[in-house]
């Protein structure tokens, strides 16, 4: 067989480099490098001869390389508490999706919520070349925590890379990351005001783990709606637990042990109701009709619990998106303060709520 193509059959072939493109081509290894990055301008005639080249020879790019030499950003890496929770799953998705769409390489870890291992796995990916650490969810409200993420925002802008907080406060403005974060008290005030709207002053709140920022802030949220129809705090009613299902239940037994007198549960999360839903019926209480029960995040569960399940929808998608939107179309030279976009929040008006039983 003649011909000169420089593959042959899969399996016997050497794998063809730039610069086998680039002699095929006719071109310089430089023009191919600007054409495989799309970050240089280049006429569509020659582009579309180098990309053929390209198909012909079977060319696979290395895009770790192609990163380190800042030929564009080639490599995202999300970084999660659980990747098993439905709410950090869809803001998971949202990014996979963007970076995608751009022909980005998404790389996930999971921290389980130890700020320690956290800021260990971001150093990492600074090393690693990474063009941006997104993560998601809430952080502990420590502040040499705060602080040493600072540091590592600056490390990475330092290396041409960008921190993306999604879900979570903001660092202080001097320090180069974006944040996407949605109403977080905004949510817990509707949905607190919705139940006292109701007729509910007695309100069993699981608001999340103890010093954990998106705990305090949905605390707040709750504490300002209560204030505002008049009604004092009532320590007895606020129990902290993590957002997964057992806590649900477990707080739940454990209340009506202590003979605590509530007609409504706010739960932190839709998974931590769907677990209260389940100790409410074990005491033979029925929701809505002896207890109201309401959520946290709106995700799928919510629509498939009985009764459906009355929440505070969080975008959760779009805030992956728009953090990987923000940091893939930063500019290299943007000055150190970081964007910051506030997502809204809403009540979703379902089947638990009702009027306290006379």
């Amino acid at each position: 067989m003649t011909g000169d193509r420089s593959a042959t059959a899969p399996g016997t072939a050497k794998r063809s480099t730039i610069r086998d493109v680039a002699a095929r081509a006719g071109v310089s290894v430089a023009t191919v490098s600007r054409v495989l990055a799309g970050n240089y301008p280049v006429s569509a005639e020659l582009r579309a001869k180098v990309m053929r080249v390209v198909r012909d020879v079977d060319y696979v790019t290395n895009a770790h390389a192609r990163s380190l030499a800042g030929a564009g950003p080639q490599t995202i890496a999300m970084l999660i508490g659980d990747i098993t929770g439905p709410s950090f799953a869809h803001a998971a998705k949202g990014v996979e999706e963007e970076a995608s769409a751009r022909g980005c390489l998404t790389l996930v870890g999971t921290t389980g919520a130890d700020p320690d291992r956290e800021l260990a796995m971001v150093n990492l990916m600074r090393e690693q070349g990474a063009s941006a650490v997104i993560l998601i969810g809430g952080a502990p409200d420590l502040g040499e925590y705060q602080q040493r993420m600072a540091r590592y925002a600056k490390a990475l802008k330092a290396a041409g890379s960008q921190l993306v907080l999604c879900g979570r406060p903001p660092l202080p403005p001097d320090v180069p990351a974006i944040t996407v974060e949605y109403d977080n008290e905004g949510g817990a005030f509707a949905m607190t005001s919705h139940l006292l709207s109701a007729g509910h002053h007695r309100i069993l709140v699981l608001p999340g783990e103890v010093g954990y920022t998106t705990t305090e802030i949905r605390m707040a949220g709750y504490r300002r709606a209560i204030a505002a129809h008049g009604i004092a705090e009532d320590p007895a009613l606020v129990v902290h637990s993590s957002y997964e299902y057992a806590a649900g239940e477990r707080a739940v037994r454990e209340a009506l042990a202590r003979g605590v007198e509530f007609t409504a549960v706010f739960a932190g999360s839709d998974m931590v109701a769907a677990g209260v839903l389940e100790a409410l019926r074990e005491a033979g209480l029925r929701v809505p009709r002896d207890v109201s029960l309401t959520g946290y995040d709106d995700i799928p569960l919510a629509r498939d619990l009985t009764p459906k399940l009355t929440t505070v929808h969080v975008p959760y998608e779009e805030i992956g998106r728009a953090g990987a939107r923000l940091a893939l179309d930063r500019k290299p030279d943007a000055g150190d303060a970081g964007n910051r976009v506030v997502m809204g929040t809403h009540v979703v008006v379902r089947h638990s709520v009702a009027p306290p039983p006379r």
